[in-house]
């Protein structure tokens, strides 16, 4: 049997023991895990400065992007973040056995429905090595088990994490082996894609290419993005003050991540007025501007290129720039060239605001605010696995309700079908 497919068994056994942890077990787990980080921050770093080295070497290459590159790399404030993430997971409620609503059928008839765990969660990620903690995290908590693949490029930090973790767990009595693995290779990959008997849902964190393929070599359900095209839109009544800052702020901040506004919308009305701040103040921040061919004659000194593609996410400090007619145009732009990420109205008319967030179809539409905002972290989630653009389950940032899925508890008293369809009983109107 493969090593892999045993790895997915175990797992498989080890979520079912999971649901007899208590919600104290796994806080307990929690805190453990976060003082063992911060414990072992030294050997960490230097795992990832190993890992950063060798990187180098890819980006010269061509075998990796700058974006990936920046995303492998820990700091002093990821590992913060990493251990204060955890944490926070550990204060929030247990999202297991919650009764999601409750009524009764029919007298002595009772329903419920209950969240409980997904069950085996398969992780596939690139260059980011702090999702291991954040992802293990939220398993813990949410009684799931997981396995997790991450790039090789990260190889050396992940095995840091993941062995800083599974000590910190083997040394609760109570908790269940095999909750956290790891696996290594792209063999591994692609036996684990065929392990639907075991694993109940791939979650990939990684380019459009790595979900694609995840997608088109699975029977197991998917859920993720492949694409983080996000948009920001300055309607007429936008406030210049505000908008320039929150764009700013959208792109520069961390350009390689995937909530990083890639295509700003102006509306004609208000164009000359923003325009000329805005594109100074993003050749200050040395964002490189592609536009359409309007903006680019108007502004050809400070416009690289007419965009020719603008379903495009650059990953870096690049940004797409057009004029529309209006908030329809903007709204029409969006629906056709985003990808159902994050999207943005910068505006003081709530009509104009409600009407954008309405229509704009995307897992989330903001309303005078940075595009950096999606994420579970700052949503309140403690961490998350991924933002999703699906529309089933979950969508945006998914935390641990995002991990859980429902059954429906029915209990009678010898009670059959047969007395309802002769009229005997009846249900509840």
């Amino acid at each position: 049997m493969s090593n892999v497919i045993e790895i997915a068994k175990k797992a498989k056994e080890a979520s079912i023991l999971a649901l007899q942890m208590s919600t104290k077990i796994k806080n307990d787990a929690l805190h453990k895990i976060a003082d063992a980080i911060n414990i072992n921050k030294n050997e960490i770093i230097s795992a990832n400065n190993l890992d950063l080295e060798n990187a180098k070497l890819l980006l010269e290459k061509g075998e990796i992007t700058q974006s990936a590159y920046n995303r492998l790399k820990l700091d002093e404030n990821k590992l913060r973040d990493m251990i204060q993430g955890v944490k926070d997971i550990a204060t929030l409620d247990d999202p297991i056995n919650k009764i999601i609503w409750e009524k009764d059928l029919a007298q002595g008839i009772n329903l419920k429905k209950v969240s409980c765990p997904i069950g085996v969660i398969g992780v596939i990620f690139e260059a980011r090595p702090d999702v291991i903690s954040q992802i293990s995290a939220l398993a813990i908590k949410s009684s799931n088990a997981v396995i997790l693949k991450g790039g090789s490029e990260a190889e050396k930090t992940n095995t840091a994490i993941f062995n800083i973790i599974t000590s910190a767990l083997s040394k609760i009595d109570e908790f269940p082996k095999d909750i956290i693995n790891l696996i290594y290779s792209r063999d591994d990959v692609k036996i684990m894609l065929d392990a639907d008997k075991y694993i109940d849902l791939i979650i990939p964190r990684g380019s459009n290419s790595l979900v694609s393929f995840i997608k088109s070599n699975t029977k197991i359900p998917v859920l993720g993005h492949a694409d983080g095209i996000c948009h920001i839109y300055i309607d007429e009544f936008a406030d210049v003050n505000k908008a320039i800052p929150i764009i700013i702020d959208a792109k520069c901040q961390y350009p390689s991540a995937c909530n990083s506004v890639e295509t700003v919308l102006v509306n004609r009305k208000i164009k000359d007025k923003v325009l000329p701040v805005l594109i100074k103040s993003l050749k200050e921040n040395s964002v490189v501007i592609n536009s359409d061919e309007e903006v680019k004659k108007e502004y050809s000194d400070d416009i690289n290129a007419v965009v020719s593609d603008w379903h495009k996410e650059y990953g870096e400090k690049i940004l797409s720039l057009k004029v529309v007619e209006n908030i329809e145009e903007a709204i029409s732009h969006i629906n056709k060239f985003g990808s159902g990420h994050t999207d943005c109205i910068l505006t003081e008319n709530d009509l104009n605001a409600e009407k954008f967030m309405m229509f704009v179809d995307s897992s989330g539409v903001y309303k005078n605010i940075s595009t950096r905002f999606a994420d579970g972290f700052r949503y309140g989630f403690g961490a998350e696995v991924g933002i999703s653009t699906n529309k089933t389950h979950a969508r945006g940032p998914v935390g641990l309700e995002g991990l859980t899925i429902y059954k429906y508890k029915l209990s009678g008293n010898g009670d059959i079908v047969n007395d309802f369809t002769t009229g005997l009983k009846q249900f509840y109107k």
